[in-house]
């Protein structure tokens, strides 16, 4: 098979493929097979009669057309490995010659992924937030554990947010109870919104035997009540506040694995200063991928944008889908129109893309290399994570041509690293920060946590940051 590759204007090439006509006589032999399977020839089992019989029967052309058809792409294929084409978009295929008889040529015009050069990645300067951790956020973490242990004391003074009510609630539509939302002795927490906001607005200012009524529209967390006005009264029986524990040295060897306060802020700041340096390398890692994207001035291909745009909404949908939830209640519960949300997904798609660009660049130009040991290492920790065996995990990627895939994956992983190390991270006055991990990352082991009015509990401080759902859009070379 002879090929050949022309340059076209939009980033499209002509990928001639001539196939000589002994080649394609093997493609005919295959179809005529096929066609056995279909085709009932007295005295022979389906599959089995021969050529002759077939072309006798059907025609010698009916072989042919079905070699072309089946065929043609694997030609194709083969011709785009063999040229070392990046397509990006399903090709139009032109038949040139063959159709009838003799050798089989054939035009492919197809969209190739762009190749550009990119300049100053080795220097790039990130700001991101400092992550140093003040006396006042330490303090803030013990603050946090004391409120954990703190107790419920009665009080007299005027409710106030932070402040709590044990009260009756009755909710009626016209002279409906409604069971879901009537209770007695509830603890309610002012300021908590744990029913509807006019309920915090009435009881604030409020004491013991105050009876309160209002009206109240049922936000969305209702589910299909949602949207309808409901009467509600509520009588207040007692008010109470939150009493926090003294920090002393008992107490915190009490309530954690610490015996003086000195190593409980000791510990709490080291935790705290380790999250808060991973945080920051995240951070250099999106600035980074921000700055690459900058560096690609070439306008992204639509085919990419749109494959990226589609990714993007799939992912969504799927993770919506997770929770129960639809991109259009998604959309309505954010107060977003499609129309933005549109622009939104394009904006970052039209980025990521540009990042991809830019890594791929720094492949090529830093002849960055993905070892057969390395893609090995790799496979047989996608097979740890999908629960098979490796062997298993590279006979599917090679059965749908993706090992090349995974490899290339790496190597822009390896090209973000290479950008990442050598770029510098500053905070807003342009002070160079140190991002460097202690090399011991050990700690304490944490107990249970405890309540208010938890007793003998164990407890470790919580780490700044800990439990935060942020997800980032990733604008990765995956």
């Amino acid at each position: 098979m002879e090929t050949s590759v022309e340059a076209l204007e939009e980033g499209k090439v002509r990928l001639h493929v001539a196939v000589p006509a002994a080649e394609f006589e093997r493609a005919i032999d295959a179809a005529f097979r096929k066609l056995a399977r279909s085709v009932r020839i007295p005295g022979f089992r389906p599959g089995k009669a021969p050529r002759r019989l077939l072309e006798a029967r059907l025609g010698s052309e009916a072989g042919r057309d079905q070699a072309l058809r089946d065929s043609l792409p694997d030609y194709y294929a083969e011709a785009v490995t063999a040229e070392q084409l990046d397509t990006i978009a399903p090709p139009q295929i032109d038949l040139t010659a063959g159709e009838d008889d003799g050798d089989v040529e054939f035009d492919a015009v197809v969209q190739v992924r762009p190749v550009v050069t990119v300049d100053g990645y080795d220097s790039l300067r990130v700001r991101i937030d400092d992550p140093a951790v003040t006396d006042d956020a330490v303090e803030a973490q013990l603050d946090a554990l004391r409120d954990r242990f703190a107790d419920l004391e009665d009080s007299t003074a005027p409710l106030a947010d932070g402040h709590y009510a044990l009260i009756d609630v009755t909710g009626t539509q016209g002279d409906e109870r409604i069971d879901g939302l009537s209770v007695d002795d509830f603890l309610c927490e002012v300021g908590s919104d744990v029913l509807v906001p006019e309920l915090d607005a009435e009881l604030r200012g409020r004491g013991p035997g105050d009876i309160l009524a209002f009206d109240a529209v049922l936000p969305e967390r209702f589910g299909d009540r949602a949207g309808e006005t409901v009467s509600f009264r509520v009588l207040v029986k007692e008010t109470k506040r939150k009493v926090l524990p003294e920090a002393t040295d008992e107490w915190v060897s009490e309530v954690s694995e610490f015996e003086t306060l000195e190593a409980f802020r000791a510990e709490t700041r080291r935790r705290m200063e380790v999250m808060a340096l991973i945080q920051a390398q995240v951070a250099r890692r999106d600035a980074v991928l921000a700055e690459l994207a900058g560096l690609v001035e070439l306008e992204p291909p639509g085919v990419l944008v749109d494959q990226e745009m589609q990714r993007r909404i799939h992912d969504l949908g799927h993770q919506l889908e997770a929770r129960g939830a639809t991109i259009p209640q998604y959309l309505a519960a954010t107060g977003t129109d499609e129309e933005s949300f549109v622009a939104t997904i394009r904006e970052t798609a039209v980025r990521a893309v540009r990042t991809d660009l830019a890594l791929r660049a720094i492949v090529t130009q830093e002849g960055i290399e993905v070892t057969d040991d390395e893609l090995a290492a790799e496979i047989e920790r996608l097979a740890q994570r999908m629960g098979q065996k490796p062997a298993a995990v590279r006979r599917d990627l090679e059965r749908r041509g993706a090992v090349e895939a995974v490899r290339s994956d790496m190597a822009r992983a390896k090209a973000l690293e290479h950008v990442v190390d050598r770029s510098e991270a500053v905070d807003e006055e342009g002070n160079v920060l140190d991002l460097t991990l202690p090399t011991d990352l050990g700690a304490p082991p944490a107990g249970d946590a405890g309540g208010p009015g938890a007793e003998g509990s164990q407890a470790l401080p919580p780490a700044a940051g800990a439990g935060d759902g942020d997800e980032e859009n990733e604008e990765n070379e995956e």
